[in-house]
């Protein structure tokens, strides 16, 4: 488990420690009060953006002038706890600075020790969202089981830019240079796509053993941008040239993948399900996908499930289901709301903080 987590100078806590964690953790307090900025400041122990996916010296405090630092102590079932940090400076507020153990590291590998996911207000409309929000949550969801997709989706990213950057060129290089260029768009392309194929195949695994109710289940499918091969990708690369040259961006590769989401029950795309059948979709694979984290695919690193607002808008029913799934998942679990009311059902077992004007206090 992360215990005492610290956030200094981060958003609207100044100096804010949470001690004493457990299993199932909550943090109440009103709208604005600073909950999901603790949720947002864990979510930096994972490679990545962070939930809010905020620039770095966004999440500085006002007035801050040494940058902003988050800091837990993670219990490691493999030896010994290992002290995590991540944070900014004055002098490069917008570079991330990660240690382990005191010791410079990077946010990479930052994934070798905590496997972490969440479920945001914010992601309530991903199925109706465009496609690169969908791809964006594959690839989240695909770091938190296999960590060196991070590295991978950068090395794509890095070739990409070159590809583009060539045929808007002017001047665009003989087949040779791009031939090379579009190699290595090639290979990290056919990485890229086969974990976020293997990533849709464990979820829909998962999925196939969770009941129809009381959350909806929804049908996953990978739908490709491009062949899965390096051989077949290069291949295409080199034949659509001319037209990506007159589009003068690739039109072709995982930078076009597409998660197709359909509600099980219903046989219809999950964007036209109604809010609360697309929330219970969401909910249906965020529990799936934490599922995953403390299987044998997560590589046995500890699992933590960020849960934002999520029981704001469940009736109790539902409320209730949620929570015994929560109490079978292995990892850690955060949870938010505005009130304990909602969280009666795990009040008793749960580490709990008031959380006003970015200070937390214990329940």
């Amino acid at each position: 488990m992360l215990d005492r987590i610290t956030l200094t100078g981060f958003r609207n806590h100044h100096g804010t420690t949470l001690a004493g964690t457990r299993r199932i953790n909550l943090l109440v307090g009103d709208n604005g009060a600073g909950k999901t900025n603790v949720l947002e400041a864990v979510s930096l122990l994972a490679p990545g953006r962070g939930l809010r996916r905020a620039a770095l010296p966004d999440m500085a405090a006002d007035g801050s002038v040494t940058g902003f630092t988050v800091s837990a102590q993670l219990s490691h079932p493999a030896g010994e706890p290992v002290q995590l940090g991540t944070g900014t400076s004055a002098e490069q507020p917008g570079r991330r600075l990660v240690q382990v153990n005191g010791a410079p590291s990077s946010a990479a590998q930052l994934g070798e020790w905590l496997a972490i996911a969440w479920l945001t207000p914010a992601m309530d409309r991903l199925f109706a969202d465009s496609a690169g929000a969908r791809r964006r949550y594959m690839d989240r969801l695909a770091v938190a089981l296999h960590p060196g997709h991070a590295a991978i989706a950068t090395r794509y990213d890095r070739a990409l830019r070159e590809r583009n950057r060539l045929l808007a060129s002017p001047d665009m290089p003989e087949g040779r240079w791009l031939d090379a260029v579009e190699a290595q768009l090639a290979q990290a392309g056919a990485m890229l796509g086969a974990t976020r194929a293997l990533l849709v195949e464990q979820l829909g695994t998962a999925l196939a053993t969770m009941p129809d109710a009381p959350f909806a289940r929804p049908d996953l499918a990978y739908a490709p941008g491009g062949p899965l091969t390096a051989e077949a990708l290069a291949a295409d690369l080199a034949r659509h040239r001319p037209r990506d040259r007159a589009a003068q961006r690739t039109l072709i590769g995982p930078h076009r993948d597409d998660l197709q989401v359909t509600h099980a029950a219903k046989g219809m795309p999950a964007a036209l399900g109604s809010t609360g059948e697309q929330k219970a979709m969401l909910i249906a694979l965020t529990l799936a996908h934490a599922g995953l984290l403390t299987a044998e695919a997560a590589g046995g690193r500890p699992g933590v499930l960020l849960l934002d607002e999520v029981a704001a808008h469940l009736d109790p029913l539902r409320r209730e289901a949620l929570f015994d799934l929560l109490r079978g998942f292995a990892g850690q679990v955060w949870l938010t709301g505005t009130e304990p009311a909602p969280f009666d059902g795990v009040l008793a077992e749960a580490a709990g903080w008031q959380v006003t004007a970015g200070a937390a206090v214990p329940l």
